[in-house]
């Protein structure tokens, strides 16, 4: 019988890092909100989890690197919200932070979890940010919390 992993959504003793852009602060303070809640919800203690503000999704990367390069952090969570507009910039921006929190992922073999919206309008970020459609940084802790617990039964 094959052997089958499964991360799991206990985080008791994992300690969590969270990028968050402030740029579309509206949307992405939501997004906090709603990692937090999940990271609580499951089991993650306050004193565990560590908040990084920075300029824009575009900064997100850099960060996520530096705080994924310490031993102490098991998983790191990047929040953003790129909202098109009328040019192309909301193109290179949402492409610059897509490649490079896999990057860092790959980089520094921890998960590092893509919790950047893009959308169309503002109002569509809106509902994935606690709206209708739920909360994407909720979803985002959720998976950290998993990919943190299946990276550690891979380790042994």
């Amino acid at each position: 019988m094959p052997q089958e992993l499964t991360g799991g959504l206990l985080g008791a003793g994992l300690r969590i890092a969270i990028v968050v852009s402030r740029f579309n602060q509206s949307v992405t303070s939501k997004l906090l909100q709603g990692a937090l809640e999940g990271l609580a919800a499951h089991g993650v203690q306050d004193q565990n989890v560590t908040i990084a503000w920075v300029p824009g999704s575009f900064e997100i990367p850099l960060v996520a690197k530096r705080l994924a390069s310490h031993n102490y952090i098991d998983a790191v969570v990047c929040l953003g919200a790129v909202v098109r507009h009328e040019t192309d910039h909301y193109k290179y921006i949402a492409e610059a932070a897509t490649t490079g929190i896999a990057e860092v992922a790959r980089e520094t073999g921890k998960p590092v979890v893509f919790g950047v919206l893009t959308t169309d309008n503002e109002e569509q970020a809106l509902e994935r940010a606690g709206g209708k459609e739920g909360n994407k940084g909720y979803d985002a802790a959720l998976t950290a919390i998993e990919m943190a617990n299946l990276l550690r039964l891979i380790e042994g």
